[in-house]
């Protein structure tokens, strides 16, 4: 490959530099790593001549730590190459679309789908992501009733589509006067998000209606039929944008919205268990059907699916998310090599 991409004539074709240029890459780690394996397999071999030549004690035991750290790292990238030649996710360096609602517990879960929404955003700017927000309906005690927001960055998707599922949290509201601990929860859907190339649809299979946009203050709102619903006649999805004055620019937005929907829906059709299935994701809403728990009095944050438990919701809460998706990551790879053969 890497011969391949300095041909003039590869060069010259931008379609196929580019496929080649992305191959390459994608290979290039796993290259490296059977490179240093070769090195190390010498580099034992070498190691373990000089223990059997050498009659100095304290050179033998100075080869023999050699030895022991060689084999060691032997372990640990015996183990890297294995994730590295685990299947790769097609969808894991694209834009994601998240979709937050409110669950059980009235307005406290508003106010924390909200708080959730802020935390993704946050963690966005940490990774010099651009948020985009799609459609965003407000509750009367100022909570988030349902939003969609669009979040483009290269591995978003990667990073956040272990997000998906019911949150719960447990803290005293503000309205509340005795200091009682209340449960709420809020839902969330990832999707990658699809762009033209990836699926089509049909015109005739599409009912699009205009209407004012709702949001809160802006000359804009409530004058111009900027907003676009879409209906997608055959299943039934119904997607919405509001975020842009352009009628054009919502309507692009939610084009791409109801691909991914729909793509999230043919994977269900393909597997059961597809993580990315948009009503695995959501659930019910039921307090039962939790992914994490964010208990506010004792700073706790926990995730129910690998057994992690930290104390730093307040980091949490303000977009440090670094850690936690790690391990989430860590818990997938683990499991994907349990069940591969490799």
């Amino acid at each position: 490959l890497g011969a391949e991409v300095i041909k003039p004539e590869v060069i010259a074709d931008s379609k196929t530099y580019t496929k080649l240029i992305k191959e390459y890459n994608n290979c290039e780690p796993l290259a490296n790593a059977y490179d240093e394996m070769l090195k190390l397999t010498n580099e034992h071999r070498d190691i373990s001549e000089l223990i059997e030549m050498e009659q100095d004690a304290e050179m033998r035991s100075f080869y023999k730590e050699e030895l022991f750290e060689n084999e060691q790292r032997q372990k640990q990238l015996n183990e890297e190459v294995k994730i590295m030649l685990l299947p790769k996710d097609e969808n894991d360096e694209k834009n994601v679309i998240i979709e937050v609602r409110g669950g059980a517990g009235g307005d406290e879960a508003s106010l924390f789908a909200l708080e959730i929404m802020r935390m993704y955003q946050k963690y966005a700017d940490r990774n010099n992501w651009k948020v985009e927000i799609m459609d965003f309906a407000e509750t009367e005690a100022g909570g988030c009733k349902g939003a969609e927001f669009l979040i483009k960055g290269k591995g978003a998707y990667a990073k956040l589509k272990f997000e998906s599922g019911v949150h719960r949290v447990q803290r005293v509201p503000e309205t509340e006067s005795q200091g009682r601990v209340h449960t709420s929860t809020i839902t969330v859907a990832v999707l990658p998000e699809m762009e033209d190339v990836d699926i089509e649809i049909n015109d005739t299979d599409l009912k699009i209606d205009t209407y004012r946009s709702g949001g809160a203050g802006g000359q804009n709102v409530n004058k111009t039929e900027s907003a676009i619903r879409i209906t997608h006649l055959p299943t039934g999805l119904v997607v919405t944008c509001q975020d842009e004055r352009s009628q054009l620019k919502n309507k692009d937005k939610a084009m791409k919205t109801l691909k991914s929907k729909l793509y999230a829906m043919e994977q269900e059709k393909i597997d059961k268990e597809y993580a990315q299935n948009r009503k695995i994701q959501v659930g019910t809403g039921d307090r039962s059907e939790r992914i994490r728990t964010y208990n506010f009095p004792q700073g706790r944050i926990s995730d129910h699916r690998i057994n992690y438990t930290a104390y730093n919701l307040t980091d949490v809460m303000e977009g440090d998310l670094d850690t936690l998706i790690e391990e989430l990551i860590m818990a997938d790879q683990r499991n994907k090599l349990a069940n591969a053969d490799i």
